[in-house]
């Protein structure tokens, strides 16, 4: 039987709001793999990845969605420092899951540049690509923001991560 599954990378640096309003609209797909950055293709400073991790699986188990999974697919095909591609990513996986119809979600932002990303023709052909964007604008960058000036960040991100942001110094940004 060919599951549907869609795609959803991001630095997840951390989980907000703003990603849970792209995943309850994703509720069709029979999993949606959550797929935090292993290495930022521009280099971004990022919480480290298993930390991501951590956060993105309190996210999921707080969304209330049943079909999210966390997916460590770029940590198993990194090579040193390299960025990962999602070419790379999406060719894996359709190896993994060789009778998956996969679908990449992409925010409208990168949409608009989709045409700059490696190997974007063979992923339009190979792959869907839907561009989804959020209905809650909040950016992990206002959550950052936010925790470096003790504000609150609980109507900003779910409960579990708000908890282990605020209470846990693993997951501190500098």
């Amino acid at each position: 039987m060919t599951q549907s599954i869609a795609v959803f990378g991001s630095a997840f640096n951390p989980p907000s709001l703003g990603h849970l309003s792209v995943l309850k609209r994703l509720t069709r797909f029979d999993r949606v793999l959550l797929l935090p950055s292993y290495s930022h293709a521009w280099g971004k400073k990022m919480l480290d990845y298993d930390a991501r991790c951590e956060l993105v699986s309190a996210f999921i188990d707080d969304s209330g969605l049943t079909n999210l999974e966390l997916c460590r697919i770029e940590e198993a095909i990194a090579t040193g420092d390299e960025a990962i591609t999602t070419y790379a990513v999406l060719t894996e996986l359709q190896k993994r899951i060789p009778d998956a119809e996969i679908t990449f979600v992409i925010g409208p932002d990168n949409f608009a540049h989709f045409h700059k990303f490696y190997k974007s023709e063979e992923i339009t052909a190979a792959w869907q690509v839907l561009a989804c964007p959020e209905t809650l604008k909040i950016r992990s960058t206002l959550i950052r923001d936010k925790l470096a000036s003790s504000c609150s960040i609980s109507h900003l991100t779910t409960k579990k991560v708000a908890t282990m942001l605020v209470d846990d110094s693993r997951f501190k940004f500098e």
